[in-house]
């Protein structure tokens, strides 16, 4: 496990024996002045520019108008941060261990359980009143959409939006390779028999499938699961209540990357191993060498939107999307033919916040219909409101409508970012050679075991 993995685990751990302390009851609003913090994975210029620019120049203007139009004087201010999703998470739970942190905070859904065990997370009702119940937002959210930022009954705060995985391929890469396009492959050997070409035609790094822990959940998400389920199952049994541990899908997800990385060399392994790797994966797209890359919608609405640090100009020109096919036809998760999984990101309220009436009140306005709109306008994307459609990108839209109908989710327990740094590691393990399949499938079978116990996991039989 990493320094920074093992020092989230303590923060964690020593989050619990604190939170028998208590928070404070929510704040009603302030008489004075206020000026409220809030803080993302943002960088004016970097990563996940629009949404500096969303809020700096959209939201934080008119809300701060409407709360003087009410006769209250607040002021918010953005705390960017620039470091991985990691590290943040990281940040996040040195902070509110230690009661302070910023009031209004960008979250990843799958992190709810994990704070919410930790004693680091309250629900919204509980830290902002009852006056959360009443917003007009909850009438255009669907419950899927809302348990995003939920766990067991409970919203802890407010989506973003959610996602899709697929894989993004450069248009000119395939041409000059004599590949025709669009290009939608239906099994996995069409996909390795067009790496095996660009391959030949002297592309540098023909597909690009996350591995490893550096990467992170990324690694989990646009690597691991879109090889699992299009081997035939999930990562967890919703039916059984419990985590798969040994198959033939796990076996033949992890000879996939053995095939990319390790036999034919279809992908760059030591990138799977740096701790930039995702980002230098990024990088080499743009720069056109690599061919394919699986990663989630958010590639083609941030990472190379025109404009963005690693952005590509004339992004509709050369780059496409493809569906992530099965092993073969008919056998991926649910018997699909092709394979996706969705995330997603929102906002919460730190529990720790002196503010919380200032705070539910430019949450829920940011997540209302005219600055969503607005959002969507700068950077279109799933949306979470059913009252705001996807703004102008048809390729977003084309996203949505093919992909949806075919995503699953990551389980909403507390032990899965725990199962999920196993599974990186899994194929962290076969991509560096360290381990076969067969030895990394059984280290992942005996860590998972340990952390969940016998009673909860499962063993199918192989081949």
């Amino acid at each position: 496990m990493s320094k920074s993995r093992l020092v989230l685990t303590f923060l964690l751990a020593f989050s619990l024996m604190i939170a028998a302390f208590g928070v404070a009851a929510p704040a009603r609003a302030q008489d004075g002045p206020v000026t409220l913090t809030i803080t993302c994975r943002c960088v004016a210029g970097g990563v996940n520019n629009n949404l500096v620019v969303w809020l700096t120049t959209y939201v934080f203007p008119t809300f701060e108008k409407m709360m003087a139009d009410q006769g209250r004087d607040v002021k918010v201010e953005l705390v960017e941060f620039g470091g991985s999703d990691e590290q943040l998470k990281e940040q996040y739970a040195l902070d509110l261990s230690v009661g302070s942190g910023y009031d209004v905070m960008s979250f990843d859904g799958f992190w709810v359980p994990e704070f919410v065990g930790a004693g680091l997370l309250k629900p919204l009702e509980e830290v902002a009143g009852s006056e959360v119940n009443d917003w007009e937002g909850w009438g255009h959210i669907t419950p899927g959409i809302q348990a995003i930022l939920g766990y067991q009954g409970q919203v802890y705060g407010l989506p973003m939006g959610t996602d899709v995985r697929q894989i993004f391929y450069r248009n000119d890469l395939f041409q000059q390779a004599g590949i025709e396009v669009p290009w939608q492959p239906t099994s996995w050997e069409e996909l390795l028999d067009t790496a095996r070409t660009l391959k030949d035609a002297g592309v540098a790094i023909p597909i690009q499938l996350n591995a490893g822990t550096p990467m992170g959940e990324a690694t989990t998400m646009q690597g691991w699961f879109m090889a699992l389920l299009g081997a035939g199952h999930h990562m967890y049994d919703f039916d059984q209540h419990k985590w798969i541990v040994s198959s033939q899908s796990i076996l033949d997800a992890l000879n996939l990357y053995k095939t990319i990385y390790v036999d034919e060399e279809l992908g760059d392994a030591r990138m799977q191993l740096l701790q930039d790797g995702r980002n230098r994966s990024f990088v080499e797209f743009r720069d056109g060498n690599v061919g394919m890359l699986v990663e989630g919608d958010w590639f083609w609405r941030s990472v190379i939107a025109p404009g963005s640090e690693t952005g590509i100009e004339n992004r509709n020109e050369i780059v496409s999307w493809a569906k992530m096919p099965a092993k073969e036809p008919g056998a991926g998760y649910n018997g699909q033919d092709f394979v996706t999984i969705s995330g997603g990101t929102g906002w919460v309220i730190n529990p720790n916040t002196k503010n919380a009436a200032e705070a539910w009140a430019l949450l829920s306005y940011m997540s209302s219909e005219d600055p969503a709109r607005a959002f969507e306008l700068m950077q279109p994307r799933i949306s979470f409101r059913d009252d705001v459609p996807v703004a102008g990108d048809p390729v977003m839209t084309a996203m949505a409508e093919a992909l949806l109908p075919l995503t699953t989710v990551r389980p909403m327990l507390p032990e899965y970012p725990q199962v999920s740094i196993e599974a990186q590691l899994m194929t962290e393990r076969v991509v560096s050679g360290e381990m076969s399949p067969e030895e990394a499938m059984q280290a992942f079978d005996d860590a998972v075991t340990e952390l969940v116990g016998e009673a909860n996991v499962i063993r199918l039989p192989l081949n």
